[in-house]
């Protein structure tokens, strides 16, 4: 059967970056957990129509992507208000008084602003932090790598300026 050999296919290729972004996504590991399982049966689920329009790579991250976002905006109610790259940039900084903040805290820190973050920029970020170009994130979002390229770039000095301020998300 194609769909389950491709489905074994990508699964083992890709479950260490699925797992990283079910927790990029989601915080608590339980919850994590159910979204990872939504995605593996997604992913399953959509390689009945997968005719090899795009590489395995893009496939996989936009189904994933796709459904971690469809959680996000049906759980939305709960969550705390999504907010756009703009008015990130124009949070207020609070001092942070440890003066040594461990690398487990940057990174909590750091998913926290991203979950902040509307999609596509929260997809974008994920996928750059994935180590994917910007040809490639460009294939799996729609944009073009142009605007991939300058949306990183943003981002990132937004998150830059976040974490030089001391802000917490």
């Amino acid at each position: 059967m194609e769909q389950d050999a491709l489905y074994s296919r990508a699964a083992d290729a890709f479950g260490p970056s699925l797992r990283r972004l079910a927790k990029s996504y989601e915080p608590d590991a339980d919850l994590a957990r159910d979204l990872l399982q939504d995605i593996h049966l997604a992913l399953w689920r959509s390689f009945a129509t997968f005719e090899g329009q795009c590489s395995l790579r893009s496939w996989v991250y936009r189904v994933a992507h796709n459904t971690a976002i469809s959680l996000r905006l049906r759980q939305r109610v709960r969550s705390p208000k999504l907010i756009s790259l703009e008015e990130l940039a124009e949070l207020p900084a609070a001092h942070d008084p440890e003066a040594s903040v461990g690398r487990a805290r940057n990174l909590a820190r750091l998913g926290a602003l991203i979950r902040r973050l509307r999609p596509p920029d929260d997809q974008v970020m994920l996928l750059y932090l994935e180590d994917l170009d910007a040809g490639a994130i460009g294939e799996i979002t729609g944009l073009s790598p142009g605007a991939v390229a300058t949306r990183v770039h943003r981002i990132k000095a937004v998150l830059a300026r976040q974490f030089n301020e001391g802000s917490e998300p």
